[in-house]
């Protein structure tokens, strides 16, 4: 305490699901919103009693509408910054569907001021679904959104491998632009109206489409090819 005093260094106040006091449990039955929300202000309290207020809170839940809920009251009852996350979420997959869930809820209300995903997979993988999920929300700004159409039956080319492609494509780029990955030359073109750029595949051939615009139309199995060479002029620019 004396050193984090000294250094100006928040403590941060961490309540789990698996971690509530036994008064807490029998006081309201089982593990509750409520309850993570009480275990928390009762250490906040404790701590500022010692004459240190420097703090942030995190409260954390599997249970994705449980976790959700703790937010919404411990948002009313302090003003310490919030530490958000969905802990032991799971896979890569799962975990990043249920992060984004709880995650988009309460940051969308205005709740939290940090954010952990947390993935049973490599770490890249919490920082990659960390930065989806404050993109789409509108919180973090630049890298490449791709957008794809679903499989229908107008499509003729292998568009869930030329999606999963394409985003490993643009990964790493910073550039603030939307990619479209559309299924058919049909409706792709309109479809991909509002993204800068796109593609849209067709029986052995397919579109660059700029802004809507039909710019070239090129064999299949080059359409990636076609897609990093305007990328790379995108890049430049940047």
């Amino acid at each position: 305490m004396d050193v984090a005093k000294e250094r100006q260094i928040p403590i941060r106040v961490g309540v789990n699901s698996g971690s509530l006091e036994k008064e807490i449990l029998k006081k309201y039955g089982a593990v509750t919103a409520e309850g993570l929300v009480e275990s928390a202000l009762k250490q906040v309290q404790t701590i500022e009693e010692m004459g240190y207020d420097n703090l942030v809170i995190s409260i954390k839940s599997s249970d994705v509408l449980m976790c959700i809920k703790a937010h919404e009251l411990i948002a009313k009852k302090t003003d310490y910054p919030l530490h958000v996350g969905i802990t032991e979420s799971g896979s890569v997959v799962q975990g990043s569907i249920k992060s984004a869930v709880g995650l988009g809820n309460i940051l969308y209300q205005g709740i939290g001021d940090t954010i952990r995903v947390s993935l049973t997979g490599a770490p890249v993988e919490e920082v990659r679904a960390a930065k989806l999920i404050l993109k789409t929300l509108g919180l973090r700004k630049g890298g490449v959104t791709v957008v794809s159409c679903p499989t229908c039956g107008r499509t003729q080319i292998d568009l869930i491998g030329l999606a999963g492609k394409v985003e490993k494509l643009v990964e790493d780029m910073d550039a603030d632009i939307k990619v479209a990955v559309m299924g058919c030359v049909v409706n792709g073109p309109g479809e991909a109206k509002d993204a800068d750029v796109a593609i849209a595949g067709g029986k052995g051939e397919g579109l660059l489409i700029k802004k809507g615009e039909v710019i070239r139309k090129v064999p299949e199995e080059e359409l990636l090819n076609v897609l990093k060479e305007e990328l790379g002029a995108w890049k430049n620019d940047c």
